[in-house]
């Protein structure tokens, strides 16, 4: 072999030395990003599993929540309902009474008037308190679920924006 061949030869393995090492360089380049990047995916993934967790947590915390305020409407509505059915009861036994006791027809006619008259306005006074407690009972009970449903939809925007 002549000095030439020999400066060639060793040429072309330094060459290739420098092409393997390039090469090896970029493999592990590329295996290094690739887990960088399958990390971020798994720590993304992961956080959304906790956050959907969360989430639905706090779903189940807004439903039981509307089921405590509807318990409790509930109760109060049977309260003041039982106190009018009472009420109203001891009204028409007074009424009785008061009607037994009339002297003339006319008296009878002007007795049981103003009675239909006063339980007509307290039954109109009644379902008035009763709208007025239905309507503050339903708002209410969907205060929570509402509230769920706007963190839903701004959860939604940031997805999208």
């Amino acid at each position: 072999m002549t000095a030439r061949t020999t400066k060639t030869a060793a040429a072309a393995k330094k060459e290739a030395a420098s092409t393997v090492e390039d090469a090896t360089a970029k493999v592990e380049n590329f295996v290094a990003e690739t887990q960088k990047t399958a990390s971020e995916q798994f720590e993304k993934m992961s956080k959304g599993f906790e956050d959907l967790t969360a989430f639905s947590q706090e779903n189940v915390e807004a439903m039981v929540k509307s089921s405590e305020i509807a318990a409790k409407a509930a109760e109060g509505i049977t309260s003041e309902m039982s106190a009018y059915s009472k009420k109203a009861y001891d009204d028409g036994v007074a009424a009785a009474q008061d009607l037994a006791s009339a002297k003339t027809v006319s008296e009878l006619f002007e007795k049981q008037s103003a009675f239909a008259q006063s339980a007509f306005e307290g039954f109109v006074s009644q379902a008035t308190k009763m709208n007025e407690i239905y309507v503050a009972a339903a708002k209410d009970i969907t205060a929570p679920l509402g509230a769920r449903v706007t963190a839903a939809t701004e959860t939604m925007k940031s997805y999208t924006a």
